[in-house]
């Protein structure tokens, strides 16, 4: 996987990571993150040009994000059903609960911190009461803080971009647990209120 990946993005350059993060943003299952690690290697060996590939990426992610609003807001829910899995389905819950509580901080939180959940408040956006240009101002600093930071990885450890990779996939499912922990303990803790006697 690994090897097809390298050699793909020496084969094709910058061009191809913009169209990997792209994909992600489209909730698609394409190593993004390790993408970009690899391109910051690839970097700092010479290999590739660090400004070409931050701006690549950065321009793939916001086009994805702009696309995944626009596909969400034209098709709505019938949408959402046609690709519906339970798996899946919990994972939109998680985002749709993800965009109520927190709104456009939501948005700007999903393209790092809970990356795991961005395309899925992508689609589910609109039906949050965050407006597009909300959804675009928090999405596109979001971008940033994503790109500069994987990348950056890449570039600085690029001696040792096995073991980064190996450590970020972790620190990524780990990231993604603890704001499922979180979502989880916020709709108990309103769903506890809820159910409390008004007079006692």
């Amino acid at each position: 996987m690994i090897d097809v990946l390298l050699s793909a993005l020496a084969e094709n350059g910058a061009w191809m990571l913009a169209l990997l993060t792209f994909m992600s943003c489209l909730a698609l299952p394409v190593p993004a993150s390790l993408a970009m690690l690899a391109a910051g290697a690839f970097s700092a060996s010479g290999d590739m040009n660090i400004i070409q590939v931050m701006f690549a990426a950065y321009v793939g992610a916001v086009l994805g994000d702009q696309t995944g609003y626009a596909l969400g807001r034209a098709f709505g829910s019938s949408l959402l059903r046609a690709a519906l899995t339970p798996a899946r389905a919990r994972v939109l819950g998680k985002a749709r609960h993800f965009i109520a509580k927190w709104g456009g901080i939501g948005v700007f939180l999903s393209r790092w911190l809970a990356s795991p959940l961005g395309p899925y408040v992508n689609f589910l956006t609109f039906t949050g009461g965050v407006s597009w240009p909300r959804f675009s101002f928090w999405g596109a600093i979001g971008e940033a803080i994503w790109v500069v930071g994987y990348v950056g990885l890449g570039w600085a450890f690029a001696t040792s971009f096995l073991q980064v990779a190996d450590l970020a996939s972790t620190l990524s499912g780990l990231i993604a647990a603890l704001a499922a922990l979180l979502i989880a303990g916020l709709w108990l803790k309103q769903a506890a209120k809820r159910r409390l006697p008004r007079h006692l």
